[in-house]
């Protein structure tokens, strides 16, 4: 039987292969994405007429390649020294939130880590999974203490699941949908970091 550090050192080792593999997957697909967009980019540069379904395929592409960027940096690999701009978070956001029911608001400036940014993601998603009537989900940025708070009506929170992300070693048997639950808690621990999180009816706010 493992000791616990025994138990985190795998669990560590499985995030990281989880992230190698995540790196990978969004790495191969991003490309062929890109390509049906500058096809139709093409095509209407030659002067073709953009009818509704190019457009509805143009449009479902941007999603996807917004999803795939966002997917990158929350399960790929964060080496030390990389760097993610606020403007780059803000514009990747926004997209992301057209046509959905939750907003992101990014008030943190400058550059960040991109390790940080990719704990920052996994805690916007699991606000996402409790705000099934959308809401708004706002990150704050102070003192090396991160903020993400979600707002909106009719929370659905699973202690079941929430529990996971108060431990070093969370419960694995979770739904594909829910994994965040299972990597945050990790990536913080390998992080030193411990998060608190603030459960209201209208509001939850996460901290580390």
């Amino acid at each position: 039987m493992l000791s616990p550090y025994g138990e985190f050192i795998l669990h560590l080792a499985n995030a990281n292969l989880a992230a190698l593999i995540g790196s990978r997957i969004c790495h191969d697909l991003i490309s062929p994405v890109g390509a049906v967009g500058n096809g139709l980019e093409l095509m209407q540069m030659a002067g073709g007429k953009l009818l509704p379904e190019m457009a509805l395929i143009e449009e479902s592409v941007e999603a996807a390649r917004l999803r795939i960027l966002f997917f990158r940096i929350a399960y790929g690999m964060a080496t030390p020294g990389q760097m993610v701009g606020h403007s780059e978070v803000r514009a990747l956001l926004a997209g992301l939130a057209k046509g959905g029911r939750v907003t992101f608001d990014w008030q943190f400036e400058g550059d960040c880590p991109r390790s940080e940014v990719r704990l920052a993601f996994l805690a916007l998603q699991c606000l996402e999974t409790a705000m099934p009537y959308g809401g708004t989900i706002t990150a704050q940025h102070q003192s090396g203490i991160w903020t993400i708070k979600g707002v909106g009506e009719r929370l659905r929170v699973e202690p079941a699941l929430w529990g996971n992300l108060s431990l070093e070693r969370p419960d694995t048997k979770i739904a594909p949908s829910e994994v965040q639950f299972a990597l945050l808690p990790v990536l913080l621990a390998d992080e030193a970091r411990r998060l608190k999180a603030e459960m209201g009816t209208a509001e939850i706010v996460l901290r580390f």
